[in-house]
């Protein structure tokens, strides 16, 4: 298994002889404006440039949207992105949303999928907490997954999606025993100062459930909204000794397991 992250929540993932991109979020640096309603929203997004050329990023057997969010799906991916590529989404509405968009081969994620011999599990996730799931918010956060990989010859890898720590991804971590898992780490956060994904307690807490897995901190650095920093959360990891099992990757940086 190689994990390498791009940007934001964008990830490639090679996991028993094929090739993933996950949440491709492919603009140019400052290409569309921060998302209204959210933290710092004057700034445009993304934050920064991509770290690796296009053709490398887009070399990849199959793609999965966890949810079509700008920062996880947008008109970059959409133009760059060949049209036959096969692409996962969580559910009908966002196959819609992309087939819309001329791709033509797009599929519904099931609880339980195969794609070339590797089982595709879809896990549900919670993109806040309490009344902001509620009314017009609630409404534009929506429904977001998170996936499973498991194969004979491969360690279990969990990517969580865009969730905060909640008893969904604790039940994830019993079911499944990941031995890595990938958590969206930037504590983004809409007004008045609410979050929306994980940060550093809640990456403590999935660390505290999971006590043999490797845990790859995503979605830094690189949205409006993201307001924990790498150096910020390394700093709660040496503080807390967590240094031996989570890790902080730069963008374009890869591990393999």
């Amino acid at each position: 298994m190689k994990l390498t992250q791009i940007r934001n929540a964008t990830l490639k993932v090679e996991y028993a002889g094929k090739k993933f991109l996950i949440d491709p979020m492919l603009s140019k640096k400052g290409a569309f404006p921060g998302f209204p309603g959210t933290i710092n929203s004057h700034i445009a997004n993304p934050t920064v440039d991509l770290p690796l050329p296009l053709s490398e990023i887009l070399d990849v057997d199959a793609v999965i949207v966890t949810h079509t969010h700008q920062d996880h799906w947008d008109d970059a991916a959409k133009e760059a992105i060949p049209k036959d590529m096969p692409i996962f989404t969580q559910n009908a509405r966002d196959q819609w949303d992309i087939q819309m968009s001329w791709f033509r081969n797009t599929w519904v994620l099931e609880e339980r999928n195969d794609f070339g011999g590797i089982t595709l599990n879809k896990t549900p996730g919670q993109h806040g907490r309490g009344e902001i799931l509620e009314g017009l918010m609630g409404d534009i956060l929506g429904n977001v997954c998170g996936i499973v990989f498991t194969h004979p010859r491969e360690k279990t890898l969990y990517i969580a999606g865009d969730t905060v720590w909640y008893q969904g991804v604790e039940q994830n971590l019993k079911q499944y025993k990941p031995d890595v898992m990938v958590l969206n780490s930037g504590d983004a956060k809409v007004l008045p100062n609410e979050s929306i994904i994980m940060g550093k307690e809640d990456v403590y807490e999935a660390y505290k459930a999971a006590p043999l897995a490797t845990i790859i901190a995503s979605h830094m650095g690189a949205v409006n909204h993201a307001s924990l920093s790498r150096e910020d959360l390394r700093a709660f990891i040496v503080d807390h000794r967590m240094n031996s099992r989570v890790l902080v990757p730069e963008d374009g940086e890869s591990y393999t397991f």
